[in-house]
């Protein structure tokens, strides 16, 4: 739910970024954002930033005054409106500079809507804490009037804050030192990006490179093993400099989370960042232990590898070469009227209307496609709530730039169909079921692709790409997640996280993960200080939760003859916030409070390892 006192510009960031090419010269216009779609003119932009600036004085002025319900609707009415206004203005702006970051003009607009939002986020500050500091049974009298019906969930959700809620005195102080909570990530940028210089080594080829990540990744998928294997040494030892640090600034931050939790009258870091969510704690809990119950397929897997790669062990620089020849990667290349035509018949599916909206974006310019010099890169869908989405890509024909647009896509139809039937203060998403609608289209346009798949080659790359996506979000991201949840306990135990204990914990979960036919090396212990999120505490789970529902809503509809789970699908996404995450998920069919959707992913990964295993051995590979 959007909060009463702050905008929230949806965008949703693609997992993997695509990598950019070379600038492609004299791009169609088809194949650019109409930014008139946000404003026909600059001239409508400032009378929209006039208007929200002229009218900041007048939601101060409501400030002692919220005891009253009439007084607290005419506010809420009128910080609407302003930050809708606010949200088109920021759109506007960022994606000018997104397209061009040197575009002079659009750093100019975006340092004046920067501006204003920090003068509104200012004017509006008091209107939480106001409410909170209310008697719960004023608070529940407020939320029971006639006036503000509509705002039922969200004072619910703040009577459910005020429990965790503390005196005036000590949310002043806590509001004090919040800034200093933050130090320990940014030191931890400035020494993994700003101090840290990748190394230098030289190619096969004898090209000197320095090990970027980007360049680091494609080392890895080198068919060159003992070029992988140095690769690898020179990446992680390099790290070697900064692992203290790292150990210092995540200890610090870890401190951090786990004391706001105690000062808010948390159980625990874990409880805290769940309510976040609404999400229950034996959603998290149930996600580790099916994990761990199912390692035996990813341990299978790994012995599968060894086997095609024909080594003693697999080690960390075996895990992303591809099993399969990389020629087959260089014929699945897709032009972008290709791309979006292999779309809206892969997601045919969930209907008609779906891929008819689908087609609209393609038609209307709501995707800025290609890449070029001083564009943002990677890939976005972002919006506002009265304008369409817009999707930015840096496209580069491969099977993973047409997947990525079926990603955001989906972010997109998610945001279209909420914003169709929910009002503001219910648009938007949960981080928790944000990424459902957008892997669900992957899972339908890689089983689209797999079905009519030409060659076994062709088969087995695709078998690849999907094995490898459920080991990456599914079981690294829960062995991130058991990391996390393993460093939070050590600290709320008043134990120490030094280098040498993260090492050890982080090798000790590589072991297990990947189990007897893989070499655990001494370089991968510094696993843990690459991982940004862990300054961000218990997200990475959601990655795991919303591919695992995703998986299961794509099974039904498939399963369904007569169209009732795609129906129950698109009145999901058409839910926004106007339930918790896990209630919204059993109305579309799947429950996360059951183990049932990941025991369903788990042996559909099986599968596909057995699939995978009987083309190798026709194919005489193992």
């Amino acid at each position: 739910m959007r909060t009463m006192c702050c905008v929230l510009l949806a965008t949703w960031m693609s997992i993997v970024p695509l990598h950019t090419q070379a600038a492609k010269a004299n791009i169609e216009p088809e194949y650019t954002w109409n930014i008139a779609d946000i404003y026909p003119s600059q001239a409508a932009f400032h009378k929209d930033y006039k208007a929200v600036e002229d009218a900041l004085p007048q939601l101060s002025s409501y400030q002692g005054k919220l005891h009253d319900e009439t007084n607290v609707a005419t506010l809420f009415a009128l910080n609407e409106k302003l930050s809708r206004k606010l949200e088109k203005l920021s759109l506007y702006a960022h994606l000018q500079q997104d397209i061009n970051i040197e575009d002079k003009t659009a750093a100019h607009l975006k340092a004046k809507v920067e501006t204003l939002a920090s003068r509104y986020a200012a004017a509006t500050a008091f209107i939480e804490p106001e409410l909170l500091a209310l008697p719960k049974d004023k608070l529940t009298a407020i939320k029971n009037s006639k006036h503000l019906k509509q705002y039922k969930r969200y004072f619910d959700e703040l009577l459910e804050q005020k429990a965790h809620t503390l005196s005036k005195k000590e949310e002043q102080l806590l509001a004090r030192i919040a800034p200093i909570t933050n130090d320990p990530e940014n030191i931890y940028n400035n020494a993994s990006r700003g101090d840290y210089t990748p190394p230098v080594m030289h190619t096969p080829d004898g090209k000197t490179i320095q090990l970027t990540e980007g360049n680091y990744v494609k080392a890895l998928e080198h068919p060159d093993r003992d070029y992988r294997k140095r690769a690898f040494q020179t990446f992680f030892h390099s790290y070697e400099s900064i692992k203290n640090t790292s150990a210092a600034t995540l200890y610090a931050s870890v401190k951090a989370d786990e004391l706001y939790a105690k000062a808010r009258r948390y159980p625990s870091g874990l409880d805290a960042a769940l309510s976040s969510d609404d999400v229950p704690k034996h959603v998290f809990t149930n996600l580790i232990t099916s994990v761990n119950n199912h390692l035996p397929s990813l341990h299978r897997y790994i012995e599968l590898r060894k086997q095609v790669l024909r080594v003693e062990k697999v080690h960390s620089y075996d895990m992303h070469v591809p099993l399969v020849s990389q020629s087959v990667a260089k014929t699945m290349k897709f032009s972008i009227s290709e791309a979006q035509e292999l779309i809206l018949k892969g997601l045919q599916p969930l209907g008609k209307e779906y891929v008819s909206n689908v087609r609209h974006a393609f038609e209307h310019r709501w995707l800025d496609v290609y890449p070029r010099p001083k564009k943002y890169t990677g890939a976005y869908n972002t919006g506002a709530y009265d304008t369409h989405p817009f999707l930015l890509l840096n496209y580069d024909n491969s099977l993973d730039g047409m997947l990525t647009i079926a990603h955001e896509i989906g972010h997109a139809m998610n945001s279209v169909y909420t914003n169709q039937k929910q009002p503001y203060y219910y648009s938007g998403q949960s981080i928790f079921t944000a990424e459902v609608a957008s892997t669900a289209n992957e899972w339908l346009m890689m089983d689209y692709l797999m079905q009519r798949a030409k060659t076994d080659e062709e088969k087995l790359y695709l078998l690849n790409q999907q094995i490898d996506q459920i080991r990456g979000t599914v079981y690294t991201q829960v062995m991130y997640s058991e990391f996390e949840q393993a460093i939070h306990k050590k600290v709320g135990q008043g134990e120490s996280l030094t280098a040498e204990e993260l090492n050890t914990l982080w090798l000790n979960l590589l072991k297990k993960y990947y189990g007897p036919a893989y070499a655990a090396d001494p370089e991968a212990a510094l696993g843990w200080l690459r991982i940004p999120h862990f300054y961000d505490a218990f997200y990475v789970y959601k990655y795991a939760t919303s591919l695992a529902a995703s998986f299961e809503l794509v099974k039904q509809i498939k399963e369904d003859p007569t169209g009732t789970a795609t129906k129950r699908y698109l009145r999901f996404l058409s839910a926004g916030t106007s339930d918790d995450p896990i209630p919204l998920l059993q109305k579309a069919g799947v429950d996360m409070t059951s183990p049932e959707p990941l025991n369903n992913l788990f042996t559909y990964f099986d599968s596909l390892v057995n699939e995978m295993e009987k083309i190798l051995r026709k194919q005489g590979n193992l």
